[in-house]
């Protein structure tokens, strides 16, 4: 299990807090703290793995997205040819698919 420093810990507990008066519950708004300090430290270069194994925050545009969010999303459609197709071309296909 991944130690997480005390900044980390607040940063957690403000964005939990932020999600729960937004109206998510408890273990939406758990699960997009997480995400959000995970991503920001592999950002920081503080997580030996550089990608992200999911599909991105649900509630972020497409265009906001990494492209390995979006070949992981892609996958999950089931979009043939995507490990050649570039952000926008992935952007596109998740879009017709959806």
């Amino acid at each position: 299990m991944v130690k997480w420093s005390k900044k980390d810990e607040r940063q957690f507990d403000h964005i939990k807090e932020s999600q729960l008066e937004r109206g998510k519950s408890e273990d939406d708004a758990e699960e997009v703290a997480a995400r959000t300090v995970n991503k920001q430290r592999r950002h920081e270069g503080r997580t030996p793995n550089k990608t992200t194994q999911g599909t991105g925050n649900p509630n972020t545009r497409l265009e906001e997205r990494t492209v390995d969010e979006l070949q992981n999303l892609a996958a999950d459609l089931n979009i043939s040819g995507r490990s050649k197709m570039n952000k926008a071309d992935l952007i596109a296909a998740i879009r017709k698919q959806r």
